[in-house]
């Protein structure tokens, strides 16, 4: 591998050059798309790249569903509960079709990636089909139903990174953005439907999102958020100079791009992460000092059968890595899963171990859900009563819950740098922020600095937020 070359001031200035924007396009803007997301960042992220693609054709978007021509849904498959929440909202659109038949009704992302065709037998009200890498296919798609036709494409390539689309920032608060890096994942973990849905790993080219990011930064971004099922595993190869990237490399080359702009990641895979990621994250105070690093079981027999190619000693390794090179104030949060096929109460056990030995900031916590496809349900009996898997469910909340208001109860009395995103939830009166490793930071608003990094002391604190004040 080659070394990778910093850029210099003259090369940076360079990537502020804008690229053509669908909103700088002159377009009538006659056909309205009311767009829909569900399931994790990486949908959110799609869908502002499906509305660039869409703008670029003469559509405008609306949040009024009555005003909208055609109606999309970016769809979840992770689990069973997300389809069925899909399905229920299709129902609410019958009324809207029966008043206008006209109407388009499209399901994208990975539920229609998994059920492809049968969704149009499925679910009659449905129009279109399109799969995450079938979106630049959009607009023609939308002819052909205008033609009367339905319209279907889910083919999965090996090469689509829409990397030189830039997305219309539709789930922003203006301050924070999601940068896609790479596409589908290579790691069979034998309860995901992700790699039958996104297909596999491809890197998008750096210069691409360097200038993604710094034309966020020069828009008043003050953070992004560079995405991937599995970050670590970012490889982009020069076509001319073989030059190679890894995502380290990537990682220190957009903190290099301005000081003022955080970065955050998302998801850290426990085979992958490298103390290289780790050493680069220590060497810019703008690369924000979080990671999510899912673990999935804290037993060595489940997480076979899952197929995490991990153990949990080495799992312990990486958080111990973790802690020695960013120390104790790093925040680390986790997926985990209860309940999996033939998981015992012992086994249970050794994954509340597990919350106890790191005691996480933050995680997602699911009881499991057979996915058709897979090859948990292939080869794995769905054996644990939904009963038992609702109880461990609740402990390891319960365990996290503890974790996380103890976690918080540290940060009383310390001074933080954050990042304020806007305006609290539950009062005008207070912004709202998040600290470098990752936690919301309530606090009373004595003027306007949405956008702007302030100085925040931590006096109170509950299980999920800081509450603090402003130092001068």
């Amino acid at each position: 591998m080659q070394d990778l070359k910093v850029l210099s001031p003259e090369e940076i200035k360079g990537l502020d050059e804008p690229r053509i924007s669908p909103s700088q396009h002159q377009t009538d803007y006659s056909k309205k798309i009311y767009l829909e997301s569900y399931g994790c960042q990486m949908n959110f992220a799609d869908s502002e790249v499906v509305t660039s693609i869409l703008m670029e054709q003469g559509y405008s978007t609306t949040s009024n569903i009555q005003e909208a021509d055609t109606i999309l849904l970016n769809t979840c498959a992770i689990r069973e509960n997300a389809e069925q929440k899909i399905r229920h909202r299709l129902q609410s659109f019958k009324p809207l079709k029966a008043k206008n038949p006209h109407i388009t009704v499209g399901i994208l992302g990975c539920m229609a990636e998994r059920l492809k065709t049968q969704l149009l037998e499925e679910e009659k009200i449905v129009d279109l089909v399109a799969g995450p890498d079938a979106y630049r296919d959009l607009p023609r798609l939308l002819e052909e139903i205008e033609d009367g036709n339905k319209a279907v494409n889910v083919f999965l390539s090996r090469e689509e990174t829409y990397g030189n689309i830039d997305p219309v920032r539709l789930h922003t608060n203006g301050v924070t953005a999601l940068v896609s890096i790479m596409r589908g994942c290579n790691n069979m973990c034998s309860f995901c439907v992700v790699p039958y849905t996104r297909g596999r790993e491809r890197s998008r080219d750096l210069d691409s999102i360097l200038r993604e990011c710094i034309n966020l930064f020069n828009s008043g971004y003050r953070e992004v958020t560079l995405l991937g099922q599995n970050v670590d595993s970012y490889h982009w190869q020069h076509p001319e100079t073989d030059q190679s990237v890894n995502f380290a490399q990537l990682l220190e080359q957009v903190a290099q791009l301005k000081p003022e702009l955080r970065v955050r990641f998302s998801t850290s895979h426990p085979k992958d992460i490298t103390n290289e990621v780790l050493h680069t994250m220590a060497a810019y105070d703008n690369i924000c000092k979080n990671i999510h690093l899912p673990a999935q079981s804290g037993n060595n027999r489940i997480l076979d059968l899952m197929n995490r190619t991990y153990t949990r000693e080495w799992y312990l390794d990486r958080i111990q890595s973790i802690r020695t090179i960013l120390g104790e104030s790093c925040g680390i949060s986790h997926d985990l899963i209860a309940g999996f096929c033939s998981e015992t109460e012992e086994e249970h056990q050794d994954s509340l171990s597990l919350l106890e030995e790191v005691k996480y900031d933050f995680g997602y916590m699911f009881s499991y859900s057979e996915r058709p496809g897979t090859p948990a349900e292939k080869k794995l009996a769905d054996d644990i009563p939904e009963e038992i898997k609702k109880r461990r469910l609740q402990e390891i909340i319960d365990l996290q819950r503890k974790h996380s208001a103890y976690k918080n109860q540290l940060m009383i009395g310390t001074t933080q740098r954050v990042l304020v995103e806007g305006d609290s939830k539950k009062s005008s009166a207070h912004h709202f922020g998040r600290t470098d490793n990752n936690k919301v930071v309530v606090f009373p608003k004595k003027e306007e600095m949405k956008g702007k990094f302030v100085d925040v002391k931590i006096t109170h604190c509950t299980s999920g937020t800081l509450l603090g004040e402003l130092i001068n």
